[in-house]
């Protein structure tokens, strides 16, 4: 099998769509699949690891936004990139004008083409204002994924909602996790000391980029209501973006780190007790398992991998999706239970580990073999049933 994946970000980008898909190549290398990648060119010259072939296209940052960028490319340069080194299936990772790109080249070159629900665009419109959008968005997106063999989401409820809008072919391809480098077993009692708290005072912890779609205002009330029940408890955010300053100002004791590296992130996690994320944004959300495999009670919304991975009251805590009241009571009332965040953090882990990178993996390959098999089957064949 020879794969392309076509994406807006990739490593050393930090975010989940470029961990998700740098999990994946690795995981596909190791059973024998070579892996090109397409992507924009970093801002920092630096090839790609790990894969066999890349190309590397003009890069275009968002304006106010510099660390979320497009690729621009024209579908002739990717047809001869293609016809010099022809792929058995195209992953389209992003629906963005590199992917449409992409898209027209591979129909026209007759490739199959297997494409990626990563990113909630839709949704992104109301959070940045321009709801008017919206419908248009979601017309744009039936219209790129209904050309493609299938769509992968990463949750059954997604899928559920893409059919219900009338994206056909729609398979549930969740997301994996390393329990190794995220595990208690990081923890580390002098940055609970430069966070200035000990042993028996919680930490209540946010992961994530700092940014509108985020929806931060919620994040502030409730570490506001509940530093007021609990006064000695610490916060700690972790991320950067456009909002940062304005959080920094509502937050004025919580910890700001900006974006820290891999080995860092693990002992964040590993040294907080309580994990608060009201995002509504999340196709997946990778920061919920890790935070979960990590030994953290989970406040968070029932949506995406919240949704997949929690047990309300068993293994974390979740409200209804939008119940700003209600998600706010929860972190409040967990703070103030020792007992009860440190045992549904145990409990937390144990689901967590069950999501493998090799089983991801495993299971992404055999949706390739399945969109290549009815690529070339009679027309007349039946479609591949959505799972």
């Amino acid at each position: 099998m020879r794969l392309c994946i076509v994406s807006e970000t990739w490593s050393p980008d930090i975010n989940g769509v470029a961990h998700t898909l740098s999990r994946i190549s690795y995981e596909l290398g190791q059973q024998g699949v070579l892996v090109d990648v397409i992507r924009p060119r970093p801002r920092l010259a630096a090839h790609t690891t790990g894969v066999n072939r890349e190309l590397q296209v003009q890069r275009l940052a968002l304006p106010g936004y510099a660390d979320v960028q497009v690729g621009l490319a024209t579908p002739a340069t990717l047809r001869r990139f293609w016809r010099q080194h022809r792929p058995d299936v195209i992953y389209l990772a992003t629906q963005g004008p590199l992917g449409w790109a992409a898209r027209q080249a591979a129909r026209r070159l007759n490739i199959p083409l297997v494409a990626g629900w990563h990113t909630n665009f839709d949704h992104y419109c109301e959070d940045y204002g321009v709801n008017w959008l919206a419908s248009t968005t979601r017309r744009y997106l039936r219209y790129f994924h209904n050309g493609c063999a299938l769509t992968l989401v990463p949750t059954h409820l997604q899928a559920k909602s893409l059919q219900q809008q009338g994206i056909r072919d729609t398979h549930v391809l969740s997301r994996g996790l390393d329990g190794e480098r995220f595990s208690p077993a990081h923890r580390d009692t002098q940055l609970r000391q430069q966070w200035g708290v000990n042993e028996h005072q919680p930490v209540a912890l946010y992961v994530g980029r700092l940014a509108a779609e985020k929806n931060l205002t919620l994040l502030h009330e409730s570490f506001q209501a509940m530093r007021e029940v609990r006064p000695d408890i610490a916060q700690v955010i972790v991320g950067d973006g456009p909002a940062r300053a304005q959080l920094e100002k509502a937050l004025p004791d919580a910890h700001f780190t900006g974006f820290v590296g891999q080995e860092a992130l693990a002992r964040h996690y590993a040294s907080a007790d309580l994990f608060i994320f009201p995002s509504l944004s999340e196709t997946w959300g990778n920061v919920v398992a890790e935070a979960m495999a990590s030994g953290l009670a989970v406040v968070a919304y029932d949506h995406a991998a919240s949704a997949e991975l929690i047990n309300s009251g068993y293994n974390g805590i979740t409200v209804p999706a939008g119940n700003s009241v209600a998600f706010q009571q929860a972190a409040v009332a967990l703070c103030q239970h020792p007992a009860d965040y440190a045992r549904l953090g145990r409990v937390a882990r144990l689901r967590a580990l069950e999501q493998s990178w090799k089983g991801i993996a495993e299971q992404f390959l055999r949706y390739l073999h399945q969109a290549l098999e009815a690529h070339h089957a009679p027309a007349s064949a039946c479609r591949i049933r959505p799972s």
